[in-house]
């Protein structure tokens, strides 16, 4: 059974940084799409930054270019999501999938003063 587990988010003001991180169990990694989406309310889901396994490239969503940074560490099975200058429009729910086929139940960021 393969899950995802999120930790980090939570409440956080405008202009700082996060880290979201996301340990997978249950199947190896290092073949596989990793990516991190996000949804806000009454939105649909987007992706903020995804990486392709084997050394493929990253991509990154319109809305966050610059701003993001992904790694993953295939012997440990986790990626991580490192934001930066967040801002209000980045408030949502967080989640990370990996084969574009398996997601982890979300973190909720907000983003305010």
């Amino acid at each position: 059974q393969v899950q995802l587990v999120e930790s980090g988010g939570g409440s956080v003001q405008p202009g700082r940084s996060l880290r979201l991180s996301c340990a997978v169990s249950g199947r190896a990694t290092s073949s596989l799409f990793m990516g991190w989406f996000r949804q806000a309310p009454g939105k649909e889901r987007q992706r903020v930054v995804g990486i392709e396994g084997n050394g493929g490239e990253t991509m990154y969503g319109d809305a966050v270019r610059g701003r993001v940074a992904i790694s993953r560490d295939d012997a440990n099975r986790t990626v991580t999501l490192e934001m930066t200058d967040l801002e209000p429009e980045d408030t949502g729910t967080y989640f990370c999938n990996i084969g574009r086929s398996y997601w982890s139940q979300g973190t909720q960021v907000t983003v305010s003063a």
